[in-house]
């Protein structure tokens, strides 16, 4: 296994191995794709038969293609799903004819408003079949007739996704989930994928508080069906994140939990304001990308959604125009920084209760503003002592006092760390 450091090159680099597959809620390229990533965290990866009850949905027939393309009446391929694997309406069922543009035309999908983009489509659960093109590709189309074929197969199969735990000191879990079902999009999702790998791989190299679960799974269904099979583990779930759209030019955006006000919306609050990062904060919706299915009424999970710019937020969005050189190593690493700090912040949130509630305990004599000479935060420290002392009743949280007395959480973390080592303090 390469060795964990996480920079914004190395993420980059996994996002170009993983952008020529073509992925889709099922299939062998969900499988190539998970192949890839088992090399930089292992992975357990799980088969759920088409068919399988999962909540309100059933695991479909898994799709898979081979090849695909349209051909004109000198058998140059127009539209061929070796360039792209755009080219083609994701669960396209197989077909083998000839027709003329204009019946051809009711199974073609442009964006007329940008004529060299390819948009991404998908019929999931209506038996369909298309080619996805640029506008200026079929613009330049002559009438005649055209060779069609899609070598596509769907059977009885399975559906596939895939865990990777990072275990802490405690059976309570943190959810951190992408999809990956998504084709050639460099930002959506294959960014996600990759900041989520090199978080469990950083994760990984202390012991972390709480357990870290990492569930790579296509959109919707594969979230779906990991809830149903999961109703056990669910009521240890404590917080949780989703990650997508991590590498592109915008700014980070956090949508929080449907809860609105869940410990992990707490902190990626603090640490992106503490940051100093242009960043926006939204309210929780019941439409985005798999928090809707942690956070739906009956799980109500404390789960919420970490991107930059968000899902149908940039023109690139679903469009050929998502491709590699729209994400940058830099947003990345920007990306997973933030996930590092928020996560250090949830590991550490402790409540204490002070052991000397009665009055303000000497400091002095056990030492602690002792240990504060010469530093150069010295005020700040000496205050973080004290408001942890003030607040530390059981009932706040050390985020909750960095919040109120406006101290950095890590002065506010080393306070607390300092008066239970002097047996003020218990957690």
């Amino acid at each position: 296994m390469a060795p964990v450091t996480g920079t914004g090159e190395e993420m980059y680099a996994l996002v170009e191995r993983l952008y020529p597959l073509c992925r889709s809620i099922t299939g062998d390229g969900v499988r190539a794709t998970l192949d890839i990533v088992g090399e930089y965290v292992p992975l357990r990866v799980h088969e759920v038969p088409t068919g399988t009850q999962v909540l309100d949905w059933t695991v479909p027939q898994e799709w898979n293609i081979r090849d695909a393309y349209v051909a004109d009446g000198t058998g140059r391929r127009v539209v061929d799903f070796a360039e792209s694997s755009l080219h083609v309406l994701g669960y396209s069922v197989p077909v083998s004819a000839t027709m003329p543009l204009s019946e051809l035309r009711e199974h073609l999908y442009t964006l007329p408003d940008h004529p060299k983009w390819v948009p991404y489509r998908t019929s999931y659960y209506r038996p369909e079949w298309g080619f996805c093109l640029a506008q200026e590709t079929l613009d330049a189309l002559p009438d005649g007739d055209y060779e069609v074929r899609i070598d596509s197969t769907l059977a009885d199969g399975h559906l596939t996704y895939a865990e990777h735990v990072v275990p802490g000191q405690v059976a309570d879990e943190v959810l951190v989930s992408c999809h990956v079902c998504h084709p050639s999009l460099a930002n959506d999702n294959l960014t996600g994928i990759a900041v989520a790998t090199y978080l469990a791989r950083a994760l990984a190299e202390r012991t972390p508080y709480y357990t870290y679960r990492f569930v790579f799974a296509p959109g919707t269904i594969g979230a779906i069906t990991w809830l149903a099979r999961n109703a056990e583990r669910v009521e240890r779930v404590r917080h949780g994140l989703v990650l997508a759209c991590a590498g592109d030019p915008g700014d980070l955006t956090y949508k929080r939990s449907r809860r609105g006000d869940a410990e992990i919306d707490r902190v990626l609050r603090h640490v992106l304001t503490a940051s100093g990062r242009p960043h926006r904060i939204t309210e929780f919706t019941p439409y985005g990308y798999d928090e809707r299915q942690y956070c739906s009424p009956g799980f109500d999970l404390g789960v919420g959604s970490l991107s930059r710019t968000p899902y149908a937020g940039y023109p690139e969005y679903h469009t050929s125009a998502d491709d590699l050189e729209f994400v940058s190593p830099a947003a990345m690493e920007d990306t997973l920084a933030v996930c590092r700090e928020a996560f250090a912040v949830l590991d550490r949130n402790r409540r204490y209760v002070n052991l000397s509630p009665y009055g303000e305990p000497q400091l002095g004599r056990r030492g602690l503003y002792d240990s504060l000479g010469g530093r150069s935060d010295a005020k700040e420290a000496q205050m973080a002592m004290l408001w942890v002392l003030s607040l530390s009743d059981g009932e706040h949280g050390l985020l909750d006092v960095a919040e109120r007395s406006g101290l950095p959480f890590d002065t506010v973390a080393a306070a607390a760390d300092a008066l239970h080592g002097a047996g003020l303090l218990k957690a």
